[in-house]
């Protein structure tokens, strides 16, 4: 064999492999909690826009977060291989050892957390090292027994905003707790649709979920409407607070309401499709949302700096 073909051959089994770790790290799901993570950054009053502070709480959030998502498919590897949808994970395909691939996932959650300890602090750290535990010792062992799994993952995915806020204020306040309570009402109209449109994959692994246990469909349509209706006034709990301003108030009231007339619709039709239209719905509402603050936000400095910059004629 020629030494260009070894070589090549060799950077295609590298790349593979980064393939399967970056797969193992959950990145959409990371990417999503980065975006949170920014937004309680900038909402809270003592951010000071320091772009080195920002950069150091997505670092090791992004740490800790693509270790949990390695850790956890370590932990559902089995069932994984039971369901369509993932059954092409990198462990059910064995791609790649249960032993490296816990050996990833604890190597990243521990440096994450150390790392927040380190550059922003530890007040951050802890609700990081929370988020980790909670969501692997809670959460993913309870997906298996209870259909109370989807409430307590929710717990997990809406602390990433109050990190943000903990790591720019060392403290927390109002905003935090309505930006988690904005987080966890927003989840649960939008895993319950994922839960109905896979139903009979989650049936066939044996996980208890709501849409598999409730046949004829009521209690499931009956908290996506509750849990939707619910999250309009609270995101209006922002502008309540001298946090947010008018773009944001009509962006969340508009959003809001298309959020709760598709889970209604979906409620109603008790479809595949019905479901898909309001998992739709869910992942247009928070770049709407989050969008509106970060407009409000980074506008007003950007106008203030170029107010302090020169302008022609100037003497």
């Amino acid at each position: 064999m020629s030494a260009p073909t070894t070589q090549i051959r060799s950077r295609s089994t590298a790349v593979d492999r980064s393939q399967v770790y970056l797969e193992l790290t959950k990145p959409r799901i990371t990417m999503m909690v980065l975006l949170t993570v920014a937004v309680g950054f900038f909402c809270s009053r003592a951010a000071t826009g320091s772009p080195l502070a920002l950069l150091h709480v997505l670092i090791g959030t992004a740490l800790a977060c693509s270790g949990s998502g390695a850790l956890n498919q370590y932990l559902e590897r089995e069932v994984d291989g039971q369901m369509d949808r993932t059954r092409f994970r990198p462990l059910p395909s064995r791609r790649i050892s249960s032993s490296a691939a816990m050996a990833l996932g604890a190597a990243l959650a521990v440096s994450g957390v150390v790392y927040l300890a380190a550059t922003v602090n530890l007040l951050a750290a802890g609700l990081n090292a929370l988020t980790v535990v909670v969501y692997l010792s809670v959460y993913t062992p309870l997906k298996r027994v209870s259909p109370l799994s989807t409430l307590a993952g929710a717990i997990p995915g809406a602390l990433p905003p109050v990190i943000g806020w903990g790591a720019a204020a060392n403290s927390l306040g109002v905003g935090a707790a309505v930006l988690f309570a904005i987080i966890f009402l927003w989840q649960v109209p939008h895993f319950l649709a994922i839960g109905w449109m896979y139903r009979e994959d989650y049936s066939r692994a044996g996980f208890p979920m709501l849409a598999v246990i409730d046949k004829d469909g009521d209690v499931t349509a009956r908290q996506m409407v509750v849990y939707s209706l619910a999250l309009l006034p609270v995101s209006l709990c922002l502008t309540a607070a001298g946090i947010s301003g008018n773009v944001y108030f009509w962006c969340a009231t508009v959003a809001g309401v298309g959020y709760f007339a598709a889970s209604v619709s979906a409620a109603r039709s008790r479809t595949v499709a019905g479901a898909r239209r309001l998992l739709l719905a869910s992942v247009i509402y928070l770049p709407l949302l989050f969008g509106s603050l970060f407009f409000e936000k980074l506008i007003p400095a950007v106008v203030r700096q170029s107010g302090n910059m020169p302008t022609l004629g100037a003497k």
